[in-house]
């Protein structure tokens, strides 16, 4: 229904049906110094209502209007002798006594003073409408401006707490904040006129503020659209936008409308460029969005110029509205995704250490150490149990702080101490207590050292981690000092494959890792980007 209500007021706004058919002279307008006085003849050809004539002026100045002779109003306070001008509105209105509103002709009389802005020479004019008709049309128009304002406001703080309050900022969502709100207080300044009496010599610094407000929804829209479209040369576009708007500005500096209508065709073209490479791309999304801006020039090109214009806005911020969801749902999909991501490298984890020929071989080894050193025997049952506990609590957590990584390390390096009767030495520097890794990343590099490596003369293998950090990444450095079984390539296999699942699960693509021979053994680096 309301729907229905919104359409109907549209039509109706629109409608070219008139209630006074008359002809206006063009206003003859004498200004000696600062005294200003414009006459104009209109005739009232038909007058179709029963409710009372008004008049609308518009005009610079502080002035008294006459109607055939009859003072019928004041726009602010002429200046006198002694007396300085209080200056009137751009725009004002009038009501008609009856006994002079009938149809023929008659003269209107605007005598005053003007004394600012005298160089802009601004023309006079004087139109009869229905009264209340001039009353009720700007109530019209601001309960549909304020409804698509109220909507934009609220979309503003709404993106804008979104962006602050998520792990993952993007881009494109403070940037459609801030475009919201750009086209809220376009709206608000543009109708400003009917909230406060703006005296006439600062009625073009509302429409300079107007057009700035246009200047930078021009410029961010399809700054928006290069963002979301991964549009190339972003930077290079959006300079060769910006110094269009320029040149606009420069060549019809205070042509306000003018400008205001050639920045939204820039902008329309700008936009349309970079939704035909979207669309060429089979980018999703792009066809709707296309769609809908050229039913935005179409509203434009034929409704009446000021909701003309705020309409096809209105337009284009719901595709853009359309492309924000469309960014939410793709951000809904990865989570999940990431969850089973999640569940599978937890699942990974758990069989790490329950594979049946680990088992198999450290239960044989177990029951050799029961029988030949009973005590040995029930330290070998400890360390076993203490790794499975730890791998047991850390397998649901996505980051654990390091020192249950290095505990897990150690405790499996007693274990296969007992296993393979060779000395591991495990060393640790740098090392800080309040850092966070994936778990069991290190374990896997440990496992694999163990795997891949012959002891030294002496029947060891060391095993050193180190941590270092800088304003741009932190970084992890495992190390195995002993004899390579390979040295071309080191046999990571599902291990490798396992330390980058966990990374790209925790830090996306800001993370580096490499893993190769050095002359003491062999070399793992884990650097993730601050």
């Amino acid at each position: 229904m309301q729907k229905w209500w919104i359409i109907l007021l549209l039509v109706t706004l629109t409608s070219c049906q008139r209630d006074i058919r008359y002809e206006a002279s063009d206003a003859v307008i004498s200004r000696p110094d600062t005294t200003l006085t414009a006459r104009v003849e209109i005739i009232l050809l038909e007058k179709k209502i029963n409710t009372p004539l008004g008049l609308q002026v518009h005009s610079f100045g502080a002035f008294v209007v006459y109607w055939d002779g009859v003072r019928i109003g004041q726009n602010g306070i002429p200046s006198a002798p002694g007396q300085p001008e209080v200056p009137g509105t751009e725009t004002s209105y009038y009501q008609i006594p009856d006994k002079l509103s009938k149809p023929g002709k008659h003269d209107v009389l605007i005598k005053g003073t003007q004394k600012h802005l005298i160089e802009s020479e601004r023309n006079v004019t004087a139109k009869p409408e229905s009264y209340l008709k001039m009353l009720r049309q700007p109530l019209i128009e601001l309960s549909l401006v304020n409804l698509m304002a109220g909507a934009f406001l609220i979309a503003a703080i709404y993106y804008t707490f979104l962006y602050y309050n998520s792990k993952h900022k993007q881009q494109t969502t403070l940037l459609f904040a801030v475009i919201c709100f750009l086209f809220f207080a376009l709206l608000a300044m543009e109708y400003l006129k009917y909230y406060i009496d703006i005296p006439y010599t600062q009625y073009y610094t509302r429409l300079i503020i107007v057009g700035w407000l246009t200047f930078a929804i021009a410029v961010l829209i399809p700054l928006y659209f290069t963002i979301h479209f991964n549009f190339p040369h972003k930077l290079l576009f959006i300079g060769a936008l910006t110094l269009s708007l320029l040149l606009i500005y420069t060549t019809e500096y205070e042509h306000y409308d003018l400008t205001a209508r050639l920045y939204s065709l820039t902008l329309w073209i700008a936009s349309v460029f970079i939704l035909l490479y979207a669309i060429i791309k089979k980018q999703r999304g792009s066809i709707l969005v296309l769609a809908g801006f050229s039913a935005s020039m179409v509203i434009n090109q034929y409704m009446f110029y000021d909701f003309g214009l705020y309409i096809a806005f209105t337009l284009i911020l719901l595709c853009i509205l359309y492309l924000q969801t469309q960014g939410a749902k793709q951000l809904e999909e990865a989570h999940q995704t990431s969850l089973l991501l999640s569940s599978r490298l937890q699942l990974e984890l758990i069989k790490k250490n329950i594979q049946p020929h680990f088992l198999r071989n450290t239960l044989t080894s177990l029951i050799d150490w029961v029988e030949e050193s009973p005590a040995q025997g029930v330290l070998f049952i400890q360390e076993l149990s203490h790794e499975f506990d730890v791998m047991n609590e850390i397998a649901e957590d996505v980051l654990i702080p390091i020192n249950k990584e290095i505990a897990l390390c150690r405790h499996h390096l007693s274990v296969m101490q007992f296993r393979k009767e060779i000395t591991y030495v495990w060393e640790n520097t740098g090392i800080q207590e309040e850092e966070l890794i994936p778990p069991a990343i290190i374990h896997t590099l440990l496992e694999n050292g163990i795997t891949h490596s012959i002891p030294l003369e002496d029947g060891s293998i060391k095993f050193l981690l180190s941590f270092s950090r800088t304003n741009q990444y932190k970084q992890y450095i495992f190390e195995v000092f002993a004899e390579n079984r390979i040295t071309s390539k080191h046999c990571g296999g599902n291990g490798f494959r396992y330390i980058e699942a966990r990374l790209k699960e925790s830090y996306g693509n800001q993370w580096n890792f490499s893993s190769e021979s050095f002359t003491k053994g062999w070399k793992s680096i884990i650097r993730i980007n601050l």
